[in-house]
C-alpha cells in the first residue's frame, strides 16, 4: 500500500489492503503512541470502536476491538453508527480515543479505519505517522486484569447520539415531510429515528442494509432514486446521506438536487441572522462554486478557501475560529455542535431553517445561483509540473477573459498522473469550450 495513512486515515480493498492483521496491529501501535504522549496517564484508557454496514466491517471491528483490548485499553463497542455519531461519542464520553471502520462513500468492497483522539478530532499527521512507525514492534502486553474489557453498547449509544442531534435545533418539524435516503449505510436506523423524534413525517428509502448494499446506485453519490421519491411522495423535502453519514445533499419539494454549496449557503445566513456565525465568515474549498462566494459576498459574509478535503476545512475553521465550513460533496461542518462532518445534523438544521422562514427548501436554495460549471480530467500527464509556462499564460489569458463572471482552477491529483481542469463561466457553452480547449494544452505540454 506505500504509506499506510491517506488524508482521511487507512483505506483500501478490504481483506487485501485493510486487513485483520493491519487493524489489528494498528490498533495495538495507537494505543501505545498515545500512552507515550501522555494521554493515558492517571486513568485506565477507554475507547468507543463504531463502524458502518460492509460486512468487512464485523471482522475489522472485531480486531480493533482485540487490539485494543490486547493493549490494555477499555472498549465500548457501539456497532453501527456513523462517522459523526462515533465523533461525538468519544467527545461525550470522555474517552480516550475513538475509531470508525468505513469507506465512507467509496464502494462495498473498500474499507478503512480512522482514528479520532480525545475530544473526537482527527489525530494529527505527526500522530499517524508515529502509530504507522510503531506497528509490529515488540512489546510487553499487560496481564491478567490489566488487559481491556470489550463492553457492547450499541442502543444506549445510538440513542445518546439521537438525542444530541435533536437538541441541537430550536424548532420543531412538525407539519413537514422527507423523504431520507439512508444508502443502506451507517445512517439507516438513527437517521431516520432523529427526524421523526424532532417532529418531521419520514418516509424512509434505502435503509435495508444486507453488508453488500452500501452506496450502490443510492444515497449522496446516487440522489437520482431520492429525487423520484420527493416528488411521488409529496413531500416538502429530501435529504441523502453516504455510506458513513458524513455527508448530507438535499432535494427541494421539484425534486431538483440542492448541493453541498447551496446548504452552506442557507446554514451561513441563517446562523448570521441568529448572530451565531463567528466572525460572519464562512469557510469553504477551492471546489466551491463561484455562485456561493457571490452569494456569500452580497449577504455581507466573508469566505474563506482552503484546499480540497474535509481536513483543510477544519484546520481553517480552527485556526481562525470559525463555526461554519464544507464542501460541494455536502460534507459540512458546524463547529458548535460536531467535530467533523455530520450528515445527520446538516439535514436537522436544514429541515429547521425551512419551518423557521416558512420557505420552500427551493426559494432558501435560491440565494445561491450556481454558475455553470466543467469539470475535465486529463490523464497520462506529468501532474508535478502545472507550473509549466505556456499553460500558465493560457490560464492566465482565459480566467482574464472571463472576469469577474468565471474562474479557472488547474488541480493535479494526489494519486495518479492526473490533472483536473475546472472552468467556471457565464455560460454553460462557455464553460465547456474553455475547460476543453485548457485540456488540450494541459494534454500537449504535460504529456508523459
Amino acid at each position: 500500500m506505500g504509506r499506510l495513512f491517506g488524508t482521511d486515515g487507512v483505506r483500501g480493498l478490504a481483506n487485501r489492503d485493510v486487513t485483520a492483521e493491519v487493524a489489528l496491529d494498528a490498533s495495538v501501535a495507537a494505543a501505545h503512541v498515545l500512552a507515550t504522549t501522555g494521554a493515558f496517564e492517571g486513568h485506565r484508557p477507554r475507547a468507543v470502536v463504531g463502524r458502518d454496514t460492509r460486512v468487512s466491517g464485523e471482522f475489522l471491528s472485531a480486531a480493533v476491538a482485540a487490539g485494543l483490548a490486547s493493549a490494555g485499553v477499555d472498549v465500548d463497542n457501539v456497532g453501527v453508527l456513523p462517522t459523526p455519531a462515533v465523533a461525538y461519542l468519544t467527545a461525550a464520553r470522555g474517552v480516550d480515543l475513538g475509531v470508525v471502520l468505513s469507506a465512507s462513500h467509496n464502494p462495498m468492497p473498500d474499507n478503512g479505519i480512522k482514528f479520532l483522539s480525545r475530544g473526537g478530532l482527527k489525530l494529527d499527521d505527526e500522530v499517524e505517522a508515529a502509530i504507522e512507525a510503531r506497528m509490529g514492534e515488540v512489546w510487553d502486553r499487560p496481564l491478567g486484569a490489566a488487559v481491556g474489557r470489550i463492553r457492547t453498547d450499541v442502543s444506549l449509544a445510538g440513542q445518546q447520539y439521537v438525542d444530541h442531534l435533536v437538541a441541537t435545533i430550536g424548532t420543531r418539524l412538525e407539519g413537514l415531510r422527507i423523504v431520507v435516503d439512508c444508502a443502506n449505510g451507517a445512517a439507516s436506523e438513527v437517521g431516520p429515528a432523529a427526524l421523526r423524534e424532532a417532529g418531521a413525517d419520514v418516509v424512509v428509502i434505502n435503509a435495508s442494509p444486507d453488508g453488500r448494499n452500501i452506496n450502490e446506485a443510492c444515497g449522496s453519490t446516487h440522489p437520482e432514486q431520492l429525487q423520484s421519491a420527493v416528488v411521488a411522495a409529496h413531500a416538502d423535502l429530501g435529504v441523502a446521506f453516504d455510506g458513513d453519514a458524513d455527508r448530507c445533499l438535499a432535494v427541494d419539494a421539484t425534486g431538483r438536487l440542492v448541493d453541498g454549496d447551496q446548504i452552506m449557503g442557507i446554514l451561513a445566513i441563517a446562523l448570521r441572522d441568529r448572530g451565531e456565525l463567528p466572525h460572519d465568515t464562512l469557510v469553504t474549498t477551492v471546489m466551491s462554486n463561484l455562485g456561493l462566494r457571490i452569494a456569500m459576498r452580497e449577504a455581507g459574509i466573508a469566505t474563506v478557501e482552503t484546499g480540497v478535503g474535509d481536513r483543510y476545512v477544519l484546520e481553517a475553521m480552527r485556526t481562525g475560529g470559525y463555526g461554519l465550513g464544507g464542501e460541494q460533496s455536502g460534507h459540512i461542518i458546524m463547529a458548535a455542535h460536531a467535530t467533523t462532518g455530520d450528515g445527520l445534523l446538516t439535514a436537522l438544521q436544514l429541515a429547521a431553517r425551512v419551518v423557521e422562514t416558512g420557505r420552500t427548501l427551493a426559494e432558501l436554495a435560491g440565494v445561491v445561483q450556481r454558475l455553470p460549471q466543467t469539470l475535465v480530467n486529463v490523464p497520462d500527464v506529468d501532474r508535478a509540473r502545472t507550473d509549466d509556462e505556456v499553460l500558465a499564460q493560457a490560464v492566465a489569458v482565459a480566467s482574464e477573459a472571463l472576469g469577474d463572471s468565471g474562474r479557472v482552477l488547474l488541480r493535479p491529483s494526489g494519486t495518479e498522473p492526473l490533472v483536473r481542469v475546472m472552468v467556471e463561466a457565464g455560460t454553460q457553452d462557455e464553460a465547456d469550450r474553455v475547460a476543453h480547449e485548457l485540456a488540450d494544452v494541459v494534454r500537449a505540454r504535460l504529456a508523459l
